[in-house]
């Protein structure tokens, strides 16, 4: 071999070793450039379809906005850093609204900051200005409720009926002549004597019959001209017609309430009106002509009571483990053979 030739393969060995170094410098180079984001990179870098703002940068250009390919940087705070500036931003406002808990300052020029927090304590009344001196809420949808909206639609209707009577004789019925006839008798100035002579009145005016003699059902809730046509009625229909009676004679309609209870005494449900006197609440019952306080009826469990504003249940029979139910909440059940079946008490459905 001479040496040209071997001059030659040595040339062409070293391009050989020599080639994949400057490979190798080309890629780093690159991939540096890249990465570092530089403008002989970024001028050859596709644009993305979706352009990424980044607004208010420090180093931004005249017109606050370039375009990267990369997404945006992830901003980390805290509330503290956020209250902290809407908290300076309000001082610098001259009516800038500050809550605190913090006293008032004792010197006049630093008022200090006010506290949103009542100045004494509100304490709950020990005893309720309801009947038998109980707290009352709302009662649920349901049967009471659907009987008084009735009772108290036809209600609203019959006081139309005797106004037309009395203006004019020829519009009276039966009904609202007698009405007319026992709120005579019971206008009298002194507030009490006015509902002793209506309690009197009705019953004498209505025998007791209960819903099932005189309807075949378990309990409906009469109107007060449909009691006074009939001349009968349980406690429910009495304690209406002298609701509607006082409501007539003047009696404000916030003084006037028909209570459900259960008579512990007797084990059964009953129905009276309260009239309030004084701040007192007295009693109307069918079963006597004076009036008692509700104070002294212990053997009364009060269950429901009802006025313009609608049905309220007491709160005390809900400290036992299930609440009494009165019988004007069940369902109206078909007749029944059971013994003892009179007015007011509870009957049970046999299945």
């Amino acid at each position: 071999m001479s040496r040209t030739n071997g001059a030659s393969v040595m040339l062409r060995i070293e391009q050989a070793r020599a080639f994949p170094r400057a490979l190798g410098f080309m890629l780093a180079v690159s991939l540096t450039t890249a990465g570092c984001g530089g403008a002989w990179a970024k001028s050859r870098v596709r644009k993305p379809v979706a352009e990424f703002q980044i607004k208010d940068a420090p180093d931004a250009a005249p017109d606050n906005s370039f375009s990267v390919a990369m997404p945006p940087q992830v901003r980390f705070f805290t509330i503290n850093a956020v209250l902290a500036k809407h908290d300076r931003q309000l001082r610098s406002q001259p009516d800038g609204l500050q809550v605190a808990s913090a006293s008032a300052g004792s010197a006049p020029d630093k008022p200090g900051v006010l506290s949103d927090a009542p100045s004494e304590a509100v304490v709950a009344p020990a005893t309720s200005e309801e009947p038998f001196g109980l707290f009352t809420f709302r009662a649920p949808e349901g049967l009471v409720w659907e009987k008084w909206r009735g009772v108290e639609a036809k209600m609203r209707a019959e006081a139309k009926a005797v106004e037309a009577c009395r203006a004019d004789d020829k519009q009276c019925t039966g009904a609202s002549k007698k009405f007319i006839g026992l709120a005579d008798v019971a206008a009298v100035p002194d507030i009490r004597a006015r509902a002793e002579i209506v309690n009197r009145e009705i019953n004498q005016a209505v025998r007791y019959v209960s819903d099932f003699e005189a309807h075949g059902v378990a309990d409906l809730w009469s109107s007060p001209l449909e009691t006074l046509a009939s001349g009968t009625g349980d406690c429910e229909d009495y304690a209406i017609a002298k609701f509607a009676m006082l409501l007539d004679a003047g009696v404000a309609e916030k003084d006037l309430k028909v209570l459900l209870v259960r008579d512990m005494a007797v084990r059964q449900d009953h129905a009276v009106l309260a009239i309030r006197i004084g701040g007192r609440w007295l009693v109307l019952d069918n079963r006597r002509f004076g009036l008692v306080e509700a104070s002294d009826l212990p053997y009364f469990m009060p269950l429901f009571a009802i006025d313009h504003d609608g049905v309220s249940l007491f709160a005390a029979p809900y400290a036992d483990a299930e609440r009494p139910r009165h019988e004007s909440e069940m369902d109206i059940l078909p007749a029944s053979d059971a013994d003892g079946v009179s007015g007011g008490q509870t009957l049970q459905l046999l299945l």
